[in-house]
């Protein structure tokens, strides 16, 4: 999904503190980051332990870990390699403690396997646009931004934003603007798309802006924040899978997680928040079928929940991190082993991504 939270104003324009070009500390404050920490830190306590960073982006949350918990290695995956440079700087003083991995991260247990570990002690995901990628106008993340139509988070494979407005029919692109943007006026937007391209092919982010913000009725513009954000939104989420790789990559960390080990996960739209709900839900239940007199070994709760639902910024996290205003933090801990019933049936290829 992301690799990080977005650094954005609230019309969509980068944070001034994340300057393109600057280090990777000064361009991101992690949202929730003591929380986080706080949350993994007695699953990270003996040595050699190991935390799978899923969303590595700048490497904020992971640097924390690593200066507060001793004992802890680190493995950060991302899909960006420029993330991943960037961050690996940012961390080379932690020297072997920290691995990073060229991944999407529904890979995990592959990525897990492959460095010979049979289980891992945490999983963190921190899903959103990173603060690089909005940092830098020429990914086309940014509406409020002139770029080419990119959007993907990985820059080496894949469709761009543009690939997807010149080339799905009508029907699609009401689909994704209805369901990954939770646009009301998603079939207007569609056809504004389609009317614009038959003059000329999608290029640029500003020119779609102009458009989708033509498309949407006049009073609904007056409230709600830029037009386009929604746009935005699902064209981000088509071009890197991201809902698809979510629903992977949930029940993937849970597999990787040793007995005793926590997962925690920060989502900022309630699509994604949706699907972790879900996933945790699965675990901390009882997969027993209702009116049994004696609960069945098998069917009792894998995970036990660390929170109570969906933990929000507080007031004085809001103050420091206005951009903590979205997030939702679910966190559980593996009890025992997933019972064999209820294993995900398979896992992505990864050869096929590539």
């Amino acid at each position: 999904m992301s690799d990080t939270t977005p650094d954005t104003t609230p019309d969509g324009t980068p944070d001034d503190r994340a300057a393109a070009g600057a280090p990777a500390s000064d361009r991101h404050l992690p949202v929730l980051l003591q929380r986080c920490v706080d949350l993994l830190a007695p699953a990270l306590r003996a040595p050699g332990s190991v935390l799978v960073d899923c969303t590595l982006g700048m490497g904020g949350h992971t640097e924390a870990v690593l200066e507060q918990v001793p004992t802890a290695r680190v493995v950060g995956i991302d899909r960006d390699p420029q993330a991943l440079e960037l961050a690996g700087a940012r961390l080379a003083r932690f020297g072997d403690r920290f691995t990073g991995v060229h991944a999407v991260y529904d890979e995990v247990g592959d990525v897990v396997a492959d460095l010979g570990l049979p289980g891992v002690q945490g999983v963190l995901m921190d899903l959103g646009v990173s603060s690089l990628q909005l940092d830098e106008a020429e990914r086309g993340f940014a509406y409020s931004q002139d770029a080419p139509l990119d959007m993907r988070m990985d820059q080496s494979r894949g469709l761009t934003a543009a690939d997807v407005l010149n080339t799905y029919d009508q029907r699609d692109l009401v689909r994704i603007l209805r369901d990954y943007g939770e646009e009301r006026f998603a079939l207007r937007v569609a056809r504004a798309i389609v009317r614009r391209r038959e003059e000329r092919p999608w290029a640029r982010t500003a020119e779609l802006a102009d458009v989708v913000r033509g498309a949407i009725p006049a009073a609904t513009r007056k409230t709600g924040g830029n037009p386009s954000k929604r746009t935005f939104q699902a064209l981000r989420i088509e071009v890197n899978g991201e809902l698809e790789v979510l629903e992977r990559a949930v029940p993937a960390a849970i597999e990787a997680l040793a007995v005793g080990g926590r997962i925690v996960v920060e989502s900022y739209h309630s699509l994604e928040d949706r699907i972790v709900k879900r996933a945790l839900a699965r675990g901390t239940t009882s997969s027993a079928p209702e009116g049994l007199p004696v609960e069945p070994e098998t069917h009792r709760p894998y995970l036990e929940p660390l929170t109570r639902g969906a933990e929000e910024a507080d007031a004085a996290e809001l103050e420091r991190n206005p951009r903590s205003a979205s997030v939702r933090l679910r966190a559980a801990q593996r009890l025992r082993p997933t019972p064999s019933h209820l294993l995900p049936s398979s896992r992505p290829n990864k050869e096929a991504r590539r």
